[in-house]
């Protein structure tokens, strides 16, 4: 904790009153983890070495088991308000095949904890494609969120990663993974339940209700500056060209170490050029349900990517996967998300195929 302190005024020195922050994330690993008495010095030093005075969402990550009446309205009292809560599912089987610490009925009582304690605005998570998993099961974990009036759902695809458990039990038959047919099915599922209840999907993983998109997210998405701090934490920041991307030491000892000695724990950075940036934003935008301006491309990137692939554009819209562009907006069909990558690596800049 004193480490992180310590990091904080150093960036906030060197980054604090350039500009002012929007938004402050708690991400993890599991800030949970932490109590109330080990946050509120975090807290404070960002509001000394940083201009919070414009902040507009502060979020936090939080595990169900940690979610104590008590601690949710600490957290309330430290200025968080809003949460993003790792339920991924509302049945024991999938949880206990995911390894996670809480079970069905803590899943279901945070959500009437945080309510109590005055979060208006959170979001869960819910992970689809569990092997195994009955494809009701999938449809009722939709259903109690809708119990609860859930704001905001981002929904994952169970992806198994190499060199994990989950992969070693793949690779011995022992699990055997949902397909992508399956898969597609059960996104494609997911995307007309939640419209129909009055969800936006305003990015591919992420559905809100009106006034509940993620502000911090968004931030992301349209390569604005930010400054993540702690072990293995990134940060990006576009002041002139080159725009830069940098990365902080993973390891807890000598992350501490070098803060001791009053030295930013950098451990990699990258320059990014313009059309390294600009394959960025096109593989960001057309994520989002604002889509890829077309304008904004070629005014801020350099890149007039209407004429270089007006034969792709054609044949995308002409497959469906994209919307007739109007204002210059492309946008992805439903069809579209479904295949995102693949229609991204399309009409990425450097990609005229």
């Amino acid at each position: 904790m004193e480490a992180l302190c310590r990091e904080i005024e150093l960036q906030g020195q060197a980054y604090g009153q350039l500009e002012a922050l929007q938004t402050i994330y708690f991400g993890g690993g599991t800030p949970s983890q932490l109590t109330l008495e080990e946050l509120e010095p975090i807290v404070r030093a960002v509001n000394k070495h940083f201009d919070t005075s414009e902040v507009l969402e502060t979020t936090f990550e939080l595990n169900p088991e940690d979610a104590s009446a008590e601690y949710l309205r600490g957290l309330r009292g430290l200025g968080i308000d809003r949460l993003s809560i790792g339920i991924q599912s509302f049945f024991d089987s999938d949880l206990q095949f995911m390894n996670r610490v809480h079970d069905s009925v803590q899943a279901r009582t945070v959500l009437n904890d945080v309510r109590n304690a005055g979060f208006d605005n959170f979001s869960i998570d819910l992970i689809f494609g569990v092997p195994g998993q009955p494809e009701e099961y999938w449809s009722a974990n939709l259903d109690i969120a809708q119990t609860f009036e859930v704001p905001h759902i981002s929904t994952y695809n169970l992806t198994v990663e190499e060199s994990t458990p989950l992969a070693k039990l793949v690779e011995k038959g022992h699990v055997i993974p949902a397909d992508d047919d399956e898969s597609m099915n059960r996104f494609s599922f997911t995307m007309d339940y939640l419209k129909e209840r009055g969800y936006e999907h305003y990015e591919i993983s992420s559905f809100a209700k009106k006034g509940h998109r993620a502000i911090h997210n968004h931030k992301y998405w349209s390569h604005a500056n930010y400054i993540g701090v702690g072990p293995s934490a990134h940060s990006f920041w576009w002041k002139g060209l080159p725009a830069k991307r940098w990365s902080n030491i993973p390891n807890l000892r000598r992350y501490e170490a070098l803060l001791m000695q009053h030295l930013v724990p950098t451990s990699e950075e990258e320059k990014l050029s313009l059309d390294m940036l600009a394959d960025e934003h096109v593989m960001l935008r057309l994520r989002t349900a604002d889509g890829l301006n077309l304008k904004e491309l070629e005014e801020r990137y350099g890149v007039d990517l209407f004429s270089s692939h007006i034969g792709v554009l054609a044949d995308l819209e002409e497959g469906g996967f994209i919307h007739p562009i109007r204002n210059q907006i492309v946008r992805l069909t439903d069809l579209g998300k479904t295949v995102c990558n693949t229609v991204t690596a399309k009409l990425l800049p450097d990609d005229q195929s």
